[in-house]
């Protein structure tokens, strides 16, 4: 005894650190390897369940039972594997303890395929629509079961509804969705080998097939309903099935279908039974390897892909039928419209629309690239990507209402500033066509150069016409203006010419301009008759010549040229006389020789 017990010690650590759990002596019976959470919302893996297929070094095939609750999953694994229910997976009408998550039968099926020694495993999985789950877990569990099959065997009584299509649509696209995302690793897309087993007793008229055919059938939608288009978008995807799928009629085995369990073959609806061998040569002529990633699968390469699988489910990297948009899309179109947002926010306002136009285009088409690249599901991602463009639609008029704000407020304070320039251009004190012209010019150019957006083509009308306003009003006060000027300006070189430094030709100039302003006004009755004089011309041409330049603008420098002037002549009646003498510049200035000082003959 004390050495049986030894060895019996020995084989269970030499099991416990070999396989990194308990050792499992009898692989004959049904083992867990995927089980719910206390919540029933996410899967988590069964470790014991799982060493039985690790230990498989062959090339690996499984075939997955899904459908209804309480459709006889169970029962029919256990036909395919000719096991009784006392022995095979647990049937739910007979034993407490029904189907949670995903069970697997831990003795594999050997066959030969293709010249290929190959494992077979059969998976039975908890049933959807039962009462207390949500339906992110069935399609969890559908999910799952999709991809690790290599035969789908879709279970369901009497005949085929809207949902089984939706959830079967969705299943097509998750596998195609999953093989694709991994292209360029020499993995094509292999769907599982879809088989539709339909349950029932009469088949009158038509065939399962048949049957199939006409409930794929694309769906009339004249009148473009929307409900419709959804209808035949869940059709289209499945068209990827092609002839991939198998429809297979199976007749109730008893009307007495809680005591099935305890019926050996012979008290068992004899058509029953031949449709049943019917059913194990088939599904034996579609099991095929499965391939990932370019290979073959052995126990623990499997084991690794239903890990991987599983988590993405659980992250919802991979989404469930229930919200193909909502649990997966969301958050890649909410990640895309950010990446737009971020594109369009490094954008300095305001801009020309067809420069904005252009940033919207390019930086849309990058979301929309990152989007195609990232989303689940080929058909069903046609509502999110219009989802995502009139998201991206919506932000846009925020840019544009953005950018045309701003533009109306640049462009507002460069009208401003030249509406403000031309008043100060208008009381010029020293009035100058030269120097309005320029900062008229001036002031154009900077608001033809720096107003920009939307916004501009509005305010350059408002532009020209105060601009033209300003520069009529200018020119009908400058004459007047000019002359006036000219008038004061030659009375006091008069004075100066007389009195202070007493030149003569200044003084006579500066009459001669006097009286020709004033006798030529009165003669021909305005002032306004003289500005088209010749001889006008030529002094306004000498006025903007000596009043403005681009070098020298005497309106600017006129108060520091007067006190100079001042200064200088003040210096030169001050202290001009005393060094020179009193004598004027010209003769007609000076004492006549004969005058007081000279000495008296008698």
């Amino acid at each position: 005894m004390a050495i049986s017990f030894s060895g019996l010690v020995f084989w269970v650590l030499l099991c416990f650190f070999a396989s990194g759990s308990l050792c499992i002596e009898n692989f004959h019976q049904a083992f867990p390897i995927v089980e719910p959470d206390p919540g029933h919302t996410k899967l988590r893996l069964a470790r014991e369940g799982l060493e039985t297929i690790s230990r498989i070094t062959t090339p690996i095939s499984s075939v997955a039972v899904i459908g209804p609750y309480r459709s006889g999953k169970s029962f029919l694994l256990n036909q395919l594997l000719s096991l009784s229910c006392d022995e095979g997976f647990g049937v739910g009408h007979m034993r407490d303890t029904k189907t949670k998550g995903i069970w697997v039968w831990g003795a594999p099926v050997e066959l030969n395929i293709d010249g290929t020694k190959t494992s077979v495993f059969y998976l039975d999985t908890e049933g959807f629509e039962s009462i207390g789950k949500s339906n992110v877990y069935d399609d969890r569990i559908f999910a799952l079961a999709t991809v690790m099959s290599s035969v789908l065997i879709y279970n369901l009584p009497e005949t085929i509804r809207e949902a089984d299509i939706s959830r079967l649509s969705f299943a097509v696209e998750l596998a195609e969705e999953f093989y694709g995302r991994v292209k360029g690793q020499d993995v094509a897309f292999e769907p599982a080998k879809l088989l539709w087993l339909i349950q029932r007793d009469f088949l009158q008229g038509k065939s399962v097939q048949e049957m199939v055919h006409e409930a794929l059938r694309q769906v009339p939608n004249d009148n473009g309903d929307r409900n419709i288009n959804q209808v035949n978008q869940i059709r289209d995807s499945l068209a990827i099935m092609g002839d991939n799928s198998t429809a297979f009629s199976l007749p109730q085995p008893h009307l007495m279908r809680t005591k099935l369990c305890d019926m050996k073959d012979d008290e068992l609806d004899p058509s029953y039974v031949e449709r049943r061998e019917q059913l194990k040569d088939l599904v034996a002529s579609v099991i095929r390897p499965k391939i990932v990633q370019g290979k073959f699968l052995n126990g623990k390469e499997f084991v690794a892909f239903l890990e991987q699988i599983l988590e993405a489910l659980n992250k919802g990297e991979i989404p469930s039928t229930g919200s193909l948009v909502e649990v997966f899309n969301k958050g890649i179109l909410e990640r895309c419209l950010k990446l737009y947002n971020e594109r369009m926010a490094k954008l300095v306002f305001p801009l020309p629309e067809k420069s904005l136009q252009d940033a919207h285009e390019r930086s849309r088409k990058e979301a929309m690239k990152s989007f195609d690249e990232q989303h689940f599901g080929r058909h069903h991602a046609k509502k999110s990507v219009l989802q995502l463009d009139e998201n991206i639609q919506e932000v846009y008029k925020n840019v544009i209402m953005t950018n045309e704000f701003q533009s109306s407020k640049l462009c507002e304070a460069l009208y401003i500033g030249c509406e403000d320039k031309m008043d100060q251009l208008q009381v010029l004190r020293l009035p100058s066509m030269a120097k309005f012209n320029a900062g008229f010019l001036q002031c154009n150019q900077s608001f033809e150069r720096e107003c920009v957006g939307p916004s501009k083509a509005n305010y350059e009308q408002r532009m020209m016409k105060m601009l033209g306003k300003s520069r009529s009003l200018f020119i009908k006060e400058y004459n007047h203006k000019l002359f006036n000027w000219l008038v004061v300006f030659s009375l006091v070189m008069v004075v100066v010419g007389r009195f202070i430094i007493k030149f003569m030709l200044l003084e006579m100039g500066a009459w001669i301009l006097f009286i020709f302003l004033e006798t030529y006004t009165r003669l021909f009755w305005t002032a306004e008759s003289l500005y088209y004089n010749p001889v006008w011309h030529i002094i306004v041409a000498t006025w903007e010549t000596l009043v403005y330049s681009p070098i020298l603008d005497v309106d600017r420098w006129a108060i520091p040229i007067g006190v100079m002037v001042a200064i200088f002549i003040l210096y030169w009646r001050c202290y001009g006389r005393r060094n020179h003498g009193s004598r004027g510049i010209l003769p007609i200035y000076n004492n006549p020789k004969g005058g007081s000082n000279r000495p008296r003959s008698d």
